[in-house]
């Protein structure tokens, strides 16, 4: 009885060990007037997520950066951020993946610019999700040479935009919580 129930003990440890979401290349660079991030997310879809997903239930995932001056005395101040919106959706028609990129969330994604792509596997569409290349989140001569800032990159899975049940259902559950955050300062004056 005692090893039996070790072995749940070590299953359990070993299904939340696989459920880790994070941030495994992350650079920030000026390019003439630009600030860009490029960026490579690691996670891999729970199964009760991914069967979701075959069922049809589309997904959102957000990528969202903060540009932030530094302050002494009080937090720090919010002077830029970009937001990035993926719906990731199964056509059991065509047996494709549909991945829409878009600058905003919901209805705001129709006034700003989008992008929607077909794949043949659930792995292309995870592998352009998890991918953030040259990303540009604001303009080099907005900022100051001489404060010093910082870059909060996140990425998450966005359960607001499920369907009402399925809200419902993800709470305390573990496996719908895939969610990543960095900072890492930017000196305007070292990046190039």
């Amino acid at each position: 009885m005692l090893f039996r129930s070790a072995g749940i003990l070590a299953g359990a440890v070993h299904a939340q060990a696989q459920n880790v979401t994070e941030i495994s290349q992350f650079k920030v660079e000026r390019s003439d007037d630009d600030i860009l991030v490029s960026a490579q997310v690691l996670f891999e879809l729970p199964t009760v997520v991914e069967d979701a997903l075959v069922k049809g239930i589309p997904l959102f995932f957000v990528t969202e950066t903060s540009l932030l001056r530094e302050r002494w005395y009080w937090y720090d101040k919010q002077v830029g951020s970009a937001e990035r919106h993926m719906r990731l959706a199964y056509q059991p028609l065509t047996r494709r993946w549909r991945l829409n990129v878009a600058t905003g969330a919901g209805q705001d994604a129709v006034l700003g610019l989008a992008l929607n792509q077909s794949y043949d596997t659930l792995a292309q569409a995870l592998a352009a999700i998890k991918r953030v290349s040259r990303w540009k989140i604001a303009d080099a001569s907005d900022l100051d040479l001489s404060i010093k800032y910082k870059v909060e990159f996140r990425f998450r899975l966005d359960l607001n935009q499920l369907p009402r049940p399925f809200q419902i259902g993800t709470l305390g559950q573990s496996d719908w919580d895939l969610a990543a955050t960095v900072i890492a300062p930017l000196s305007l004056s070292s990046v190039k």
